[in-house]
């Protein structure tokens, strides 16, 4: 039996096989290796995955159905699970170029839903959403019965749009479906476009960092760890496929907001020097806070955060020297 899981080369996605694979899975990963950032990063991500003998790898856009109903079909009968990770992301780049949202965002979600649906043997589809569908929500923390009809992003949007047409599948066919909102996810062999990493990259060349607004945002940080125990506890737990509507909605975050001016005291701190700063007006799309109620994760998953963000910033900044010295 095997676990699919999209966007394998990505951040969240290459740190999920790991876990599956570590406890004896089978994982056929899918990734079309876009170009957003430095696609060495994904690459060493896919190689590090490669040397187990569980793991295989197909190269496929989500987006296209003909060449992802080719890339699957021949496991169709084996999928046990699915794991929905692949996506474009990117708050700010969505304000620029929104088309480029489509095809991953929208229809490459439509189309794995439809490889779910045609499973035979499928228990369970986790996907990722994302707390960008709150928007500038005013109440907090963010529960997952709050409203989120006014993103202030199309990336969010698009994530919203993900939840509906999984809630329509769920109620149409039955497909077991759970939707996780991950908050501000960081750690080892994160995303180069991130926040934490730029500011490490930036602080480590002696050059300044760029701070959008005064670094009063606050952000509720989710070490990697955590949200990998997140997507694994929900993976093994799937709704009731006898209910009305076998679908869930979680929040996976640390319920601990700091600003982005203790982040860059934390960069600061783990790098070893100050950092010199270029503010710039707070960016189109950008939020004020998010924090992650974590009452239901807890309760039906277990769900429970461990890393702290001063421990994890030491951990994402030694992974990151280690990983430039190579």
């Amino acid at each position: 039996m095997t676990i699919l899981v999209t966007g394998v080369a990505g951040f969240i996605g290459y740190h999920v096989a790991e876990a599956l694979l570590a406890r004896g899975e089978r994982v056929l990963g899918i990734d079309n290796m876009n170009s957003y950032y430095d696609t060495k990063l994904k690459q060493s991500r896919l190689h590090r995955l490669e040397r187990h003998p569980h793991f295989a790898y197909v190269f496929a856009d989500l987006g296209r159905a003909q060449a992802l109903n080719a890339a699957v079909h021949k496991r169709l009968g084996d999928l046990t699970g699915i794991i929905h990770l692949a996506a474009q992301a990117g708050v700010r780049h969505s304000i620029d170029h929104p088309t480029d949202y489509v095809g991953p965002n929208l229809s490459g979600h439509l189309n794995i839903l439809e490889v779910g649906r045609h499973a035979p043997q499928l228990k369970h589809m986790v996907y990722a959403s994302s707390s960008s569908v709150y928007g500038n929500s005013r109440r907090i923390p963010f529960a997952i019965d709050d409203p989120v009809d006014t993103p202030t992003s199309l990336y969010a949007a698009t994530k919203r749009a993900d939840e509906l047409m999984s809630i329509s599948y769920a109620q149409l066919y039955k497909l077991p479906l759970t939707g996780l909102r991950f908050f501000t996810v960081f750690g080892p062999w994160g995303r180069p476009d991130m926040a934490y990493y730029r500011f490490t990259e930036a602080i480590l060349a002696g050059e300044k960092i760029e701070v959008f607004g005064d670094g009063s945002v606050e952000r509720d940080f989710t070490y990697i760890d955590d949200i990998v125990d997140g997507v694994i506890a929900a993976l093994d737990r799937p709704p009731a496929t006898d209910q009305a509507m076998p679908h869930r909605l979680y929040n996976l975050g640390s319920d601990r907001p700091v600003s982005l001016n203790h982040l860059i005291d934390l960069v600061e701190k783990a790098c070893g020097k100050k950092a010199e700063r270029n503010i710039f007006p707070p960016a189109a799309g950008d939020v004020k806070a998010t924090w992650a109620d974590l009452s239901l994760s807890k309760a039906d998953l277990g769900y429970e955060p461990k890393t702290s963000l001063a421990e994890g910033i030491e951990k994402f900044v030694a992974w990151y020297r280690a990983y430039k010295s190579n």
